[in-house]
């Protein structure tokens, strides 16, 4: 009897760990799922390669997944920026004939330690911006960014 029971704690406590081990992999070790602890925002573009280049080269994020010109995912710390490009399931229209579109005020914002240089040398890279004026107010400073699809991109200084 009792090593009919131990067999059965041995079997369970094994069952328990190739799900925790599962669980852990699918998770955290493949590029198209996030990990966990990271944050996922859509985007909608218009060109799903120049997108990429714009995060990547101007911005600081790294590529984690291609797939365009459908799709592209970027990352940057805890935040993964989902691109959706023209012929993505995310740009599908809605029933009602509505089609989802880059742009609008909605916008990521991303923490700077010197809003003014790093606005300098956006500008000298020739990034465009939605306003030229840095805003300050009680939290901080911010300057909007725009992408190649027109989407904002919010950097910040607090105070």
């Amino acid at each position: 009897m009792s090593n009919t029971i131990v067999l059965i704690a041995v079997a369970v406590g094994g069952a328990c760990l190739a799900a925790s081990a599962a669980e852990t992999s699918t998770n955290q070790s493949s590029t198209s799922l996030a990990p966990l602890g990271t944050v996922s925002v859509r985007y909608m573009v218009d060109d799903v390669d120049a997108a990429v280049a714009f995060y990547t080269n101007h911005l600081g994020f790294t590529l984690d997944l291609d797939s365009a010109p459908a799709f592209a995912a970027v990352v940057r710390g805890n935040l993964r920026l989902l691109l959706s490009g023209e012929k993505s399931s995310g740009r599908r229209p809605m029933p009602d004939g509505t089609k989802p579109v880059p742009g609008g005020w909605k916008r990521i914002q991303l923490p700077v330690s010197n809003i003014q240089a790093e606005a300098a040398r956006l500008r000298a890279a020739g990034v465009k911006f939605r306003r030229d004026d840095i805003l300050t107010g009680a939290g901080g400073s911010q300057i909007w960014v725009v992408d190649t699809s027109g989407n904002l991109v919010e950097l910040f200084q607090p105070k």
